[in-house]
């Protein structure tokens, strides 16, 4: 064996070794943090989503010159300068993100990042645990495959978590847009607060769905470990 197949061989077993420490002592413990946290005050489920709704500044007026007069400017007219008034510039309006909506992200994405680099762990550890393709006894091996499509699934769903909240923001910059363009229309004012409240709700409903994720591969993985660990067993029979 050169040198680097024994690399390989240290970096697999320290590898299962940790995969394993993760389904035993990493899912349970995440499954009660998660758990305590939707019972925080960033995560309780509201009532009354008033304080959900951040109120925009959707009026700006320009400051008048300290004369009252209008803004004087000089333009060249054919060969002769000539002195023309020109209104001053309107200073940006900000539309400030939601504060709470984003409280909430803050504490979710790191979540969200922790969970996929788990289940891409254990699927890595199932493959690993995969033997090679022979005839007959592979009910094991479909007991792994099944698991292992699981958890592919999982990940995947996982990372669309990050997706919504790239989604949330560039729908709520497009109404804020809205609401600049046509501060006087009302649906626009409801529909930013409706968007806002649909969001938290989301990122609740995604905090519940990170917890129930936990909790189900921790339960299907500890119910079929004797077989995703030793998916062949080697029978010896005797012809009598």
């Amino acid at each position: 064996m050169d040198q680097y197949d024994q690399k390989v061989k240290e970096f697999k077993d320290e590898f299962m070794k940790e995969a394993e420490t993760l389904l035993r002592e990493f899912f349970p413990r995440k499954v009660i943090e998660l758990n305590d946290m939707l019972k925080s005050e960033a995560f309780s489920e509201l009532d009354d989503f008033s304080s959900m709704h951040e109120a925009p500044p959707l009026v700006t007026s320009a400051k008048p010159p300290i004369d009252g007069g209008p803004v004087k400017k000089k333009r060249k007219l054919g060969d002769d300068d000539e002195e023309a008034s020109v209104p001053p510039p309107l200073p940006p309006t900000l539309i400030p993100a939601n504060k709470r909506i984003g409280k909430v992200i803050a504490i979710l994405k790191p979540e969200i990042r922790t969970l996929i680099t788990t289940c891409n762990k254990v699927k890595v550890w199932i493959q690993l645990l995969i033997p090679r393709i022979e005839d007959g006894n592979n009910f094991g091996v479909s007991i792994q495959e099944d698991t292992l499509s699981e958890v592919t699934r999982l990940e995947s769903d996982t990372s669309s978590f990050l997706d919504h909240v790239s989604r949330y923001y560039v729908a709520r910059g497009k109404l804020a847009s809205k609401l600049l363009k046509y501060p006087s229309v009302e649906d626009y004012h409801i529909a930013l607060n409706e968007l806002d409240e649909k969001q938290y709700v989301a990122l609740r409903l995604t905090l519940c769905e990170m917890r129930n994720i936990y909790s189900g591969l921790h339960d299907m993985i500890m119910k079929n470990l004797e077989k995703i660990k030793t998916p062949r067993t080697q029978r010896v029979e005797s012809m009598y």
